[in-house]
């Protein structure tokens, strides 16, 4: 009878070591090869970016600071993690939140140097956690990116306010990853970055161009967002920090800064910081030319731009708005304005309505500045 076969007779006989025959239990498996997974768009959500300083710093993302040598990386990341730590602002205005900060430097000393940089641009140290060697079970040995990342991890997720991880230099990271530690360690610094939902910094050391840091996999990853350092041409005084590239945002602008020495909080002596000045809005390319002016002269001097900006807040904060169709009718660039405000001491208030508005020093409210 057709209706007399069994699953055993349907089966492929397998032969043990004994030599009897039996079925197969699991004929189908031992037949499937390996296919290419694929998610129908259907099934995902969309999701924005989300940012922990917006345009330069993305959350759950690896980025990549480069920059000529004498420009200052190191500072500008130690400055960069200060603001995390503290909270408050970020150079441009925008809203930061106090966080945690990861640090791993493998040429400068944590006592001499780091941790005053910190302090100088007002960096909290309890926010502050600095990576001072390598698992070992028996002797101290340094911490090695590319083969401790697992075990860096491990360290990771017990901070769960980690928001800014920074790596100095971020060659140490390059080769082949890691392929040891468990199955679900993070085997590049972009899996670190997603698994814990913060922004990686790596310090690239040397003079690479931009564009060819941004290329480079030899990271583990392609940074997602390169930021890059520019020394003060002759006869400038200001540097740059310039947005290089970026496959998550605007590729263009930039912010003026100084390194300066400050004071190090109840310590008596001072150390480099980064001061930051007026924001800059041109094409990436060009703000990294060192044979031009990063900016045209405007039409206004550096006196009269700082007189137009005393006289608009004399009688107490204007709005941003205001100040910009003000700067408009005067015939001014807004990015001289910017400037002004910064050798003035101007800051800013957030107004009730939400707006931007402006103070001169000592005019401000308790609550809302900036």
């Amino acid at each position: 009878m057709l209706s007399g076969t069994t699953d055993a007779q349907e089966s492929p006989l397998t032969t043990s070591e004994n030599g009897t025959q039996h079925a197969d239990p699991h004929p189908e498996s031992a037949k499937e090869t390996p296919r290419v997974r694929l998610l129908h768009a259907a099934a995902c959500e969309p999701e924005e970016v989300r940012w922990l300083w917006p345009g330069w710093l993305a959350r759950g993302k690896f980025h990549v600071l480069t920059g000529a040598p004498g420009s200052g990386k190191t500072t500008v990341a130690l400055s960069l993690a200060a603001l995390v730590s503290a909270g408050g602002f970020w150079p441009d205005e925008a809203r930061n939140e106090r966080a945690d900060v990861l640090i791993w430097c493998g040429e400068d000393a944590i006592g001499d140097t780091l941790l005053p940089r910190l302090l100088a641009a007002g960096g909290k140290p309890e926010r502050v956690h600095f990576v001072t060697g390598g698992p070992s079970a028996r002797q101290a040995r340094p911490f090695r990116p590319a083969a401790d990342l697992a075990a860096l991890a491990e360290v990771v997720a017990e901070l769960p306010n980690l928001r800014l991880v920074i790596l100095d230099s971020v060659a140490a990271s390059a080769g082949r990853p890691a392929t040891t530690g468990p199955a679900a360690a993070p085997r590049t610094l972009a899996e670190l970055a997603a698994r814990f939902d913060c922004a990686v910094l790596g310090i690239a050391r040397g003079d690479a161009p931009a564009a060819k840091v941004a290329a480079s996999a030899s990271f583990g990853a392609v940074p997602r967002i390169v930021l890059a350092t520019v020394k003060a041409a002759s006869g400038e005084e200001a540097h740059r920090l310039v947005r290089a590239t970026s496959s998550l945002g605007p590729d263009e602008g930039g912010l003026e800064y100084r390194l300066t020495a400050a004071p190090v909080a109840d310590r008596g002596f001072t150390a480099l910081r980064a001061q930051w000045g007026a924001a800059l809005d041109a094409p990436a390319r060009e703000l990294m030319k060192l044979d031009k002016p990063q900016v045209e002269e405007d039409r206004l001097t550096v006196r009269d731009s700082e007189r137009f900006l005393s006289d608009m807040l004399r009688a107490g904060p204007r709005s941003v708005s205001a100040l910009k169709y003000a700067a408009l009718d005067c015939e001014t660039a807004w990015r001289t304005i910017q400037r002004a405000k910064v050798r003035l001491g101007i800051r800013a208030v957030r107004l009730q309505n939400g707006n931007w508005a402006w103070a001169l020093p000592g005019a401000l409210p308790e609550t809302g500045a900036g």
